[in-house]
């Protein structure tokens, strides 16, 4: 496709992404209240059938490549939006945000996030574009952050812990806020003077901290496919559907113990596939000469999208499996632990 078409195209995806994110708002968050454990689950269902839909819907007017990519790319930036899950709920811990309120706020810095990294993908496809030698730079921060997130994942003292960045503190001196929540108010005026709430502030911090994590998920992205629609599509229908997920995963959390694994092979494989995209492309005059080094065959999309889909499996089985065992020996210790304490008669 191009010219028009692409445009078109891009209109209609925007449009309809939209429309779902104020669908969701007016329609679903609308009546402040916390979800049913059922709830959750139906709209899960929901969003991950538009996703899976518009993948297939590559079959149609694109082709089988686009559509394969699409689809690895979605599951990537899901897997990885679960992780981020843990830090959301820390910070609405920390702000004490109510209960019924959780959804809205999600759903609001779910929001900015999804424009924050549309910017992200906008100026990471015009570097990898214009300068090659960045796959380089992708690739081996994916690498480190590989290695970061299995050595927290081997380390079960480490917990996870909000650190509030520059752009909540920036906010924070810039815009008053009260001690109190005001209902679902984001600002209100007391005493003459316009203030923010707590619940204007929770937003902006799950805002602004998703950002902190697409430092990685976009990098990753971009080692599956360069077309900044999928990355772009990809990522939105991921976010829609997190809201939602939270409240699904929520009690699941604690129990996927296994899952900063499965993320860091999932990122240390897509940071190799990089260096070796980089390497194909290589423009470096240091290396070989400033021509290309075909050291492997380039990775096919459908054996990236099976790694990853493997891998993520096995991640969750292996978790749930775990703890559920744990669960067993701890309930068998406490019986027996009840037992011995009785007295004997």
């Amino acid at each position: 496709m191009a010219g028009v078409t692409d445009n078109l195209v891009w209109i209609i995806t925007i449009g309809v992404i939209i429309g779902l994110f104020f669908f969701d708002f007016f329609v679903v968050v609308r009546k402040p209240h916390e979800p049913t454990f059922r709830e959750s689950v139906s709209w899960s269902i929901f969003y991950i059938a538009i996703a899976l839909a518009f993948g297939a819907s590559f079959y149609v007017w694109s082709d089988s490549t686009a559509a394969a990519e699409y689809f690895a790319g979605y599951v990537t930036e899901k897997s990885l939006s679960v992780d981020n899950l843990f830090v959301f709920l820390v910070i609405m811990s920390r702000f004490a945000v109510p209960l019924k309120y959780r959804q809205r706020v999600l759903l609001i810095g779910i929001g900015i996030a999804l424009v924050l990294r549309g910017i992200f993908i906008a100026a990471g496809a015009a570097v990898l574009e214009n300068f090659s030698w960045a796959f380089y730079l992708f690739g081996a921060f994916l690498l480190w952050t590989a290695i970061s997130i299995a050595r927290e994942g081997a380390d079960e003292s480490a917990h996870v812990e909000y650190k509030e960045n520059r752009a909540m503190a920036l906010v924070r001196k810039v815009v008053p806020a009260t001690d109190n929540y005001r209902g679902g108010a984001l600002m209100v005026k007391e005493r003459g003077k316009r203030l923010a709430t707590p619940m204007l502030l929770v937003m902006i911090a799950i805002g602004t901290t998703d950002v902190l994590f697409a430092l990685d998920s976009i990098p990753a992205i971009f080692g599956l496919t360069q077309d900044p629609f999928i990355v772009f599509t990809a990522n939105a229908f991921a976010l829609l559907g997190l809201r939602q997920l939270f409240f699904v995963v929520e009690g699941l959390l604690r129990r996927l113990i296994y899952l900063s694994y499965g993320l860091a092979a999932i990122l240390l494989f897509i940071g190799v596939k990089l260096v070796l995209e980089a390497l194909h492309l290589n423009e470096l005059a240091w290396i070989n000469g400033g021509e290309g080094v075909d050291l492997l065959p380039e990775i096919p999309i459908w054996f990236s999208l099976s790694y990853i889909l493997v891998v993520v499996a096995i991640a969750a089985t292996a978790s749930i499996v775990v703890t559920r065992r744990r669960s067993r020996i701890l309930n068998v210790e406490a019986t027996e632990d009840d037992s011995a304490a009785e007295p004997r008669r």
